[in-house]
């Protein structure tokens, strides 16, 4: 877990300022309406005021620009003067605040809103501020998460705020498309606006920070009987994009509706065909969903892994044998698809955290050595830790048993599952799998295939680095086939991941699975390139420096 005074004041401000070209085709693109009002919710030091100095006819439309940080707020009045925008307002005060006041009131709209809203996990936001965010979705009647980010609230307002067939244009997360806690905000924004377009780089726009960052370009609907188009994806290389022209851009990806965009949009990255071709193998009598087969439970909830989970070394050091259980729980600890005791034994000669230590005990029958363990814990203060406090006494962890089969919770170039034959624990790394109507050594082997693996993709979120993540809802929609006729070796397949490139692997499981349900070889290839894109796409890399903001 991530804590507030490990981040860095630019991390916690969510203060990555956009580059003055990107800025400057957006401008271009709201300017084609001809705005009289433009709204910008978090200008920063002004970078959008420098971009709409290129564009010619911006100097007399009115801009009200909102920046928090007194000193940047600074910095955008002096630009907004040096570039020559005789109407424009620089207010230093919490737009989210503002704008939620004028949502109850019904206060005149922008014709255009314009920014780079700040990424700001919702933990570090102050009080004021999250109780305001959670207001803002309880306006739009829409459903509220604790795991949001600032900038979801934020477009939220800003599209709130914008007047019907308004143009919303904006810098925004990559993970807009797929993370969980922006459902609301999909869901809005496709009920709201008659088209959607989001620009997609290949590399990431920010050199300084692993984030991915999109363009988010939204027209407004006029009226109700105005038709919801839906959404579309311009995949982007280079900066080349930025010599055309803007509605050109905005026109030209066609639009898809339904089922594409009432969830995630991880759908719209793909072509018609891979996600028709996905859909009708989904219908399939020997396709299921996960939660058809197999139940999904989180790992053991410790509170502080590095006390609970040790090596050999510690338990030897303090004497804690009779407290020590084998355990997994990372991706070093099982490379294949068998945790067995001889995979256990290898991580114990490597010097792994092999061991979990379960006092369950009543603390009268804690031994001495043990004692002095625990008492080491305290003095580092792990008692004081939420999940350790509202225990009692803090170091019995509860829910203590291990399953069948394990999943890791992150994945890098896609989950799988493992049979676990020593009947290990695993922490909240990773999740408990319990098969049910299969056998469990069936549902391991047949859960390696490429419709199972474009299915994680669909389902999962990323963040940076590129990194998979599926937490259990999104794993109980996983879809995976169990051909009966189907047979895999699953000692062959634990060597084959341990040895051969994840595509190969995927290939061979995607000829005698997808197979066996009578798709075609063509087809097989086709569902196999779906994964290899979205997987691509996760791994993207930064680009060359950007250049500095005028």
């Amino acid at each position: 877990m991530n804590f507030i005074e490990n981040e860095t004041a630019q991390k916690l401000r969510g203060g990555y300022y956009t580059p003055v070209d990107l800025a400057a085709f957006i401008a271009k693109w709201v300017k084609e309406i001809s705005p009289e009002s433009v709204l910008e919710p978090s200008c920063g030091d002004g970078a959008f005021f420098s971009a709409f100095k290129r564009v010619r006819g911006f100097s007399k439309v009115s801009v009200t620009g909102f920046e928090l940080d007194k000193e940047e707020a600074g910095k955008a009045a002096a630009r907004m003067k040096e570039c020559g925008l005789s109407n424009a307002t620089i207010k230093n005060q919490d737009f989210l605040a503002w704008a939620l006041r004028q949502m109850r009131a019904g206060k005149p709209l922008f014709d255009a809103v314009v920014g780079n809203p700040p990424f700001v996990r919702y933990q570090y936001l102050p009080p004021q501020f999250q109780d305001t965010a959670e207001e803002i979705f309880r306006a739009l009647d829409l459903p509220f998460t604790k795991h949001t980010n600032a900038w979801v609230p934020f477009i939220l307002a800003s599209m709130a705020m914008l007047r019907p067939g308004g143009r919303l244009a904006m810098v925004v997360p990559a993970e807009i498309i797929h993370v969980t806690h922006a459902q609301s905000l999909r869901s809005y924004l496709g009920r709201e606006c008659r088209r959607l377009v989001i620009i997609d780089p290949e590399e990431l726009w920010f050199s300084d920070t692993l984030q991915g960052a999109v363009i988010l370009l939204a027209e407004k609907r006029r009226s109700k009987a105005d038709k919801a188009e839906g959404l579309g994806m311009y995949p982007v290389k280079g900066r080349e994009f930025l010599n055309l022209s803007p509605t050109a851009v905005f026109d030209q990806p066609q639009a898809i509706n339904g089922k594409t965009v009432q969830g995630k949009w991880t759908r719209a990255l793909l072509d018609l065909e891979t996600r028709s071709l996905f859909d009708e193998l989904g219908e399939h009598e020997e396709v299921f969903r996960f939660d058809e087969v197999a139940k999904v439970d989180v790992g053991i909830v410790t509170g502080a892994n590095k006390f609970f989970l040790v090596d050999d070394a510690v338990v030897k050091r303090y004497k804690l044998k009779k407290w020590a259980h084998p355990m997994f729980g990372r991706s070093e600890h099982c490379p294949g698809v068998i945790y067995d005791e001889r995979q256990h034994e290898a991580n114990v000669a490597n010097g792994k955290p092999t061991n979990f230590l379960w006092f369950k005990e009543s603390s009268a029958k804690i031994d001495a050595a043990a004692r002095a363990y625990i008492k080491r814990g305290e003095e580092e203060e792990l008692h004081k830790r939420y999940k350790c406090r509202v225990r009692s006494p803090w170091y019995t962890v509860p829910s203590v048993y291990s399953t069948e089969i394990g999943m890791l919770k992150r994945s890098h170039d896609t989950p799988r599952l493992i049979i676990n034959r020593i009947g290990a624990y695993t922490t909240d790394t990773a999740y408990r799998i319990r098969a049910r109507n299969v056998l469990a050594e069936k549902l391991v082997s047949s859960f390696i295939n490429p419709l199972t693996a474009l299915s994680a993709e669909l389902e999962g979120r990323h963040y940076g680095g590129g990194v998979l993540e599926l937490i259990p809802s999104e794993i109980e929609r996983l879809t995976i086939p169990l051909p009966q006729k189907a047979q895999v070796d699953l000692t062959e397949l634990d060597k084959a991941i341990r040895t051969l490139p994840t595509h190969q692997v995927l290939e061979r499981q995607g000829k005698v699975l997808l197979g066996a349900l009578g798709l075609s070889k063509a087809k097989q290839e086709n569902v196999l390139e779906g994964w290899r894109k979205l997987r691509d796409r996760r791994h993207r890399t930064s680009s060359d420096p950007l250049p500095e903001s005028a």
